[in-house]
């Protein structure tokens, strides 16, 4: 007589195991993209929801043995329909445990049940054979649900379309490792988040049939934290390797020289050290190298000295005095005061006055952002006016580009004489209508403009300077004048792709002004005696704040306008 022992499952992984059912009857695809990525704007879920479909919600069991393990879950209503042998969970049970391969034996067992539409789903069942030696592993995952996960099936993948999902998905969760299960020909990946309010949802499983090596390999990559941390905490490599290219001027020999040996002769370099500089520039998108033959990107011809707008300047400065600045951050973070004083003994603007060639690097580093000044005249009607007066204008080219998109307009350029000086060669097409006025903004403007600029100016201070600064223009300007402040704005809400962001700790750093919001600069006008009446935005994530001096006939008006202006604001990107 043969006695055949079934396998045992604890309660807490049957308990599980019909939550996990219910999961799948309460959803459907479009609730689950919602649920699991709440983030995800609803033009985007739905056209998510157009190339996947729910497929299953899985978890990890623990039985004590896997033979006979379909038949005891029939027993408790859980109708198993296919069983598959386990190559993803297997292989990452085993890295995370330190445990063998071999000695691991996960199982994976398909159960049919319906969402709540009605069409066909799966409880998808992870089953290890848990022995006594295994015990702890069985714990550990019931504790933190590594593999419990929601799966969207991905029907027509191409590399094309599951490599748009995967990037749309890992923007907004963490790629949490994936695989290829040769047993039935699929690709999975995995993504996380490990705060989100709902257990059920904090991960989620991307599924499709067929191999696409590329994309595994790029998403496990992504998959280690340790490996995204190391990427960021290398970014000042990335800024000295740039930096040392406009150094060497290898971008502008690279418009005529190739070779290795040709651009070690030019540039004055050791051949093997700028073989690997070049190396890390093609990783980072400024060289393109095939075979011995190198050439500039695109981005890389930004870096030539001789063309408009170079950046070069920009990479002097930030991988030079800017550079050393940052160094002090902890300190400046500790005592709420600027880094730069410290490290050259004398504030930004003082330093640099007094160094007339770092002065000029300066100022021509500012030119490379100018970019940001192109749409200015599209969005601001000069119609009107008849004077603008720039204020601490610098090198003068927001202004000429205001007077030569506008003949009939006078201006008035406003600086320290070095700054003036600079600004003589880029007014000079329209010197017949423009004034070069030395000053100091904190005692007085003049006083006879229609417009008055403060572009990227305010950034430089801390409030109680801006509020000088403001109340000065506001002292000095005419009752009709208006107010045009560039600057960019720090996104209400965390936003990873603005620029004001890391902009804010570098002004922190160098200058111990900062990057504001719309709210704070409307604040800051009004105690000045302004009105913010419209925002815009322009080019280099920066925006124009169109302001007036307030007054009965606008303050009625106020309410209004910050809900338009608050609206132009979170519609910028689509500008």
């Amino acid at each position: 007589m043969t006695i055949t022992r079934m396998p045992v499952v604890a309660d807490a992984d049957l308990a599980r195991l019909i939550s996990a059912r219910e999961l799948v009857r309460a959803h459907d695809t479009d609730s689950v993209i919602a649920a699991a990525i709440p983030s995800l704007s609803e033009e985007n879920r739905a056209a998510m929801a157009r190339h996947v479909t729910l497929v299953h919600v899985a978890l990890l069991i623990f039985p004590d043995i896997l033979d006979g393990l379909a038949e005891v879950l029939a027993r408790h209503g859980v109708d198993v329909v296919t069983t598959t042998p386990s190559v993803v969970v297997r292989d990452r049970l085993s890295t995370r445990y330190a445990v063998p391969v071999v000695d691991l034996k996960v199982d994976i067992l398909r159960a049919r049940v319906t969402d709540r539409t009605g069409r066909l789903c799966q409880v998808e069942i992870f089953a290890l054979a848990t022995t006594p030696e295994l015990a702890y592993i069985a714990e550990d995952e019931r504790a933190h649900n590594r593999e419990n996960h929601v799966a969207l099936a991905v029907p027509r993948a191409d590399p094309v379309l599951l490599g748009g999902l995967r990037a749309s998905v890992a923007g907004l969760m963490r790629p949490d490792g994936g695989g290829y299960n040769h047993h039935e020909n699929s690709t999975v990946l995995y993504f996380r988040d490990p705060d989100h309010p709902d257990p059920a949802f904090r991960r989620l499983e991307l599924i499709s049939a067929g191999l696409f090596p590329h994309l595994l390999t790029t998403h496990q990559r992504q998959s280690g934290p340790g490996t995204e941390l190391l990427r960021l905490m290398t970014g000042a490599w990335a800024t000295q390797a740039i930096t040392a290219a406009a150094q060497l001027r290898l971008p502008d020999h690279l418009g005529t020289v190739a070779d290795l040996a040709g651009l070690a002769a030019a540039t004055g370099a050791d051949p093997d050290s700028l073989a690997r500089l070049l190396r890390y520039l093609t990783v980072l998108g400024i060289v393109r190298t095939a075979g011995d033959r190198h050439t500039l990107t695109e981005l890389g011809s930004l870096l030539r000295s001789d063309v408009d707008g170079s950046m070069r300047p920009l990479a002097l400065m930030y991988g030079g005095p800017f550079y050393q600045s940052f160094a002090g951050l902890t300190e400046a973070v500790r005592t709420g005061e600027e880094s730069y004083a410290k490290v050259f003994g004398a504030h930004h603007f003082v330093h640099m006055a007094a160094d007339p060639g770092l002065a000029e690097v300066f100022h021509q580093s500012m030119a490379a952002s100018n970019a940001m000044f192109t749409s200015v005249t599209q969005v601001v009607d000069f119609s009107t006016a008849r004077t603008v007066v720039d204020v601490a204008g610098g090198n003068g080219e927001l202004l000429y580009r205001i007077l030569a998109a506008n003949p009939g307009l006078r201006g008035v350029l406003m600086d320290r004489p070095h700054a003036l000086a600079v600004a003589e060669s880029t007014l000079a097409p329209v010197t017949d209508r423009c004034t070069l006025v030395s000053g100091d903004f904190t005692e007085s403007v003049p006083g006879t403009g229609d417009v008055y600029l403060l572009s990227r100016v305010l950034h430089d201070w801390d409030d109680a300077q801006c509020r000088t600064i403001l109340s000065t223009c506001a002292a000095n300007m005419p009752q009709h004048a208006e107010l045009l402040v560039i600057e960019r704005l720090l996104p209400e809400s965390p936003d990873p792709d603005s620029l004001a962001v890391p902009w804010d700790v570098h002004m922190m750093c160098n200058t111990g002004g900062k990057e504001r919001t719309q709210a704070h600069y409307r604040a800051l006008l009004a105690e000045a005696g302004f009105e913010l009446v419209d925002v815009r935005p322009l080019a280099l994530d920066a925006y124009v704040l169109r302001a007036r001096r307030a007054g009965p006939e606008t303050t009625a008006r106020s309410t209004g306008t910050r809900a338009q202006d608050d609206l132009l604001c979170h519609n910028a990107k689509s500008w």
